[in-house]
């Protein structure tokens, strides 16, 4: 009977996923909508590009140059913020944009040294902000982004004629992630899936439901509204910052969130150890650091994606039917975030297997946290208690 239950509940998970979550899993939400047509406005907005960089001379020169490359035709300026780089990345920034003829479109911050209370990515982001409110012309949207993130020349110009057609807030772009190794093939689209279905897009869009998330690799903010939320000061402790603000400034106005091919890091996760240290960093973030959370989640966990391939192989009768129905719901909602990042529809299967990895590499995010080795990010740790929530 026990069996039974259990496998008609992961059953009802999925049809519930597949059928009341927003079509999460049809990675419908894309950036195709975003017209190159220029909006009804006398002049394009200004725009400055924010980038919090700390140890990342191997991709900034890529991500800048894209952004010095961009098509668009109002005034649009950088922002780099040196985070205490020990690797040159200052420097890296500076003659990327002079061999670009762009020298005078940078601006190169050192961060000054971080107060107790704030992430290194959020207090370096903040000395550009101030800067940005303090120039005699003041920008209209902030883009807030990565030192990893490469930007297709129309990028910025869609992003700006669609936030200003639309009244947006914030407009994000989830940025493709690199897909190459195999490591990047079994983990990377799984991690989007999961994103989504956490927050799926089409709720994230829509004005009168509550979600809100953003993708912090790309993301176009109004100034004014960045402001009215209290800033970044106001999120200053949190780790899934992006998501953090998505929710501040879904009570100022509409946001909209999208996949994109146009969008691209190029940050390599060239090994399981590698994409293990991206989720373990914040995975029990999300989880509000709750050891409640954690174990419903595990249990979910369990429930939804590794005993549906248990009773489909070592059951009988009606528990290994339903167990067979559950796993080939699971496998064919990837399909359609496999497509998209041109990997095996066979990982569809694996999703179990690959599930129980995401599942231990939770555990192991609220074991470092415990530890006080929570959300490590280039030798810095992170003190979940001077977070406001």
């Amino acid at each position: 009977m026990t069996a039974l239950v259990v496998a008609a509940l992961a059953c009802a998970i999925w049809v519930y996923l597949l059928a009341a979550r927003g079509e999460f899993w049809r990675a419908a939400q894309r950036d195709d909508e975003l017209s190159l047509a220029a909006p009804p406005m006398n002049a394009w907005p200004r725009v400055v590009a924010v980038i919090p960089a700390r140890d990342e001379a191997e991709v900034i020169g890529e991500s800048l140059a894209s952004l010095l490359r961009q098509d668009y035709p109002g005034a649009f300026t950088v922002i780099v913020v040196d985070d205490h780089s020990r690797d040159g990345t200052a420097a890296t920034a500076r003659h990327t944009a002079a061999a670009a003829g762009a020298a005078d479109r940078l601006t190169v911050l050192s961060a000054p040294a971080l107060p107790a209370g704030w992430t290194g990515k959020l207090w370096a982001e903040n000395q550009a902000v101030k800067l940005a409110a303090s120039l005699p012309d003041p920008p209209e949207f902030l883009l807030l982004t990565d030192a990893d993130i490469h930007y297709a020349a129309d990028t910025l110009r869609r992003l700006v004629a669609h936030a200003e057609r639309s009244g947006l807030v914030l407009t994000s772009l989830m940025a493709k992630l690199r897909c190459e190794s195999a490591a990047e093939r079994a983990f990377i689209p799984a991690f989007i899936f999961f994103f989504q279905m956490l927050y799926p897009f089409a709720w994230v869009n829509r004005t009168e439901r509550d979600t809100a998330a953003a993708a912090g690799g790309c993301m176009l903010v109004r100034r004014k509204s960045l402001a009215a939320t209290g800033g970044t000061e106001s999120i200053r402790g949190q780790l899934i910052d992006d998501c953090a603000l998505a929710r501040r400034l879904k009570r100022q106005g509409p946001i909209w969130l999208g996949l994109t091919d146009r969008v691209r890091s190029v940050r390599p996760y060239r090994s399981l150890g590698e994409i293990r240290r991206m989720i373990v960093r914040s995975a029990y973030a999300q989880l509000r650091f709750s050891p409640w959370l954690l174990v419903l989640t595990v249990l979910g966990m369990v429930i939804a994606y590794l005993a549906p391939p248990l009773f489909a192989l070592g059951s009988v009768g009606l528990p290994q039917w339903l167990g067979i129905a559950a796993w080939a719901q699971m496998a064919a909602a990837l399909q359609p975030t496999l497509r998209f990042y041109g990997a095996s529809p066979w990982y569809g299967l694996a999703l179990p297997a690959i599930a129980a990895v995401y599942v231990v590499f939770t555990l192991d995010s609220a074991y470092q946290h415990v530890r006080g080795r929570g959300g490590m990010w280039k030798g810095r740790t992170h003190a979940p208690s001077a977070q406001k929530r």
